[in-house]
């Protein structure tokens, strides 16, 4: 089958974390003989940051980095009922301009063929609602969410009648262990700053932990205003700002440690949502230490797989017994290394995908997946 994914950036994972999964997902699909293709608008700002932050080679690399993805930039007059004449499917992010979003529901209302599914990997539906309720899903099939609890909250509102839980997950082909890497600090952490959503979080669960332990920390990631970077330099952090995704698991495997903070809204409004991060590090094996969230779907199992510090001064415990137990971080490392292997891959998430399609999908996609089984 021909799958279409409408996404705010595939070439660029600046500030873009779906960019993640997506390529993931793609792989998977690959592999299995599907062919992919994914189109984003040529003003993304996650590709245009990247280009101010890196320069034109950090674009270049992605297809040294990913040879089997494609992706093309759409202009403003781009012709996207055209493009999408030939596909299966079509699977359009929430970043998605709302005009366009509305357009391709009605090519699929107009008698389009392809199996439409709206994606939503974001906490907007609470942060933003008025924004989201103005979203028309009329002609889409179904909506995948990226939590139960924010499935519930579509249904609730009457946003769309067939709404899936659909995790994100680990590309486990490129997140792995890399047990043979020099250890060259003690803890690591990759996330942005954002817009204040965890700002307090991450001084009380990263900075004065790290400070009062003197620990040799790093930290990865974007948009890091001077008080913040301050704070790092405070603490002892050293900040090396954007970094490739595809380069985590080498710093994560240089590490011995790294923690999850978890942005507000996540907490309070999104309970059982880890965010992407979790996913990856757990599938590298190094052992996560993590600030509160409700793992409310049991994806996880909190204490077995990762440890959980309630709060400034537990995160400092839990650090210091990770780091002086060998044991005990070997222990944590091959557990969340299992779960992921077993639960939270995108192999998984594609064969959620393939069985939630042949629930809703049109009568073509139904055809060729029952003809795929029946090759098999």
């Amino acid at each position: 089958m021909k799958f279409v994914f409408y996404t705010h950036s595939l070439l660029s994972d600046w500030n873009h974390g779906n960019a993640h999964f997506l390529r993931g997902l793609m792989r998977d699909l690959g592999r299995r003989g599907h062919v992919t293709m994914a189109l984003e608008p040529h003003d993304s700002w996650s590709r245009l940051n990247l280009l101010a932050d890196q320069g034109p080679a950090a674009i270049e690399a992605f297809s040294d980095t990913f040879p089997g993805l494609r992706a093309q930039i759409y202009p403003e007059n781009f012709d996207h009922e055209a493009a999408l004449a030939d596909a299966d499917v079509v699977i359009v992010h929430e970043w998605t301009d709302p005009e366009l979003i509305s357009r391709i529901g009605r090519a699929r209302r107009n008698g389009a063929r392809f199996t439409l599914l709206f994606h939503d990997t974001h906490h907007r539906a609470v942060s933003a609602e008025t924004d989201m309720s103005g979203l028309s899903l009329d002609g889409y099939d179904a909506v995948l969410a990226f939590g139960e609890t924010l499935r519930q909250r579509y249904l609730k509102a009457g946003w769309a009648k067939a709404v899936f839980t659909f995790h994100e997950a680990a590309d486990d082909t490129l997140f792995r262990p890399m047990p043979g890497a020099d250890k060259t600090g003690d803890l690591i952490w990759i996330g942005n700053w954002g817009d204040d959503e965890r700002s307090e979080e991450i001084l009380e669960f990263l900075v004065r932990p790290v400070k009062e332990l003197g620990l040799r920390a790093t930290v990865r990631g974007v948009r890091y205003p001077a008080d913040a970077l301050s704070a790092l330099k405070d603490g002892g952090i050293s900040y090396g700002g954007w970094i490739a995704n595809a380069q985590a698991p080498l710093a994560f495997a240089r590490n011995r440690v790294t923690v999850h903070i978890p942005r507000r809204p996540y907490v309070s409004h999104l309970p059982g949502i880890p965010t992407i991060r979790v996913f990856e590090a757990l599938a590298c094996g190094i052992p996560l230490i993590s600030a509160p969230w409700n793992d409310v779907e049991q994806l996880f199992r909190p204490g077995t797989d990762y440890l959980v510090a309630e709060d400034g001064a537990a995160m400092q415990r839990r650090l210091k017994e990770v780091l002086s137990d060998p044991d005990l971080a070997a222990t944590l490392a091959k557990s969340g290394l299992e779960t992921v292997r077993s639960r939270h891959t995108c192999r998984h998430r594609v064969d959620e995908l393939l069985t939630i399609l042949a629930d809703v999908g049109s009568r073509s996609v139904i055809q060729q997946l029952a003809a795929g089984e029946a090759a098999q």
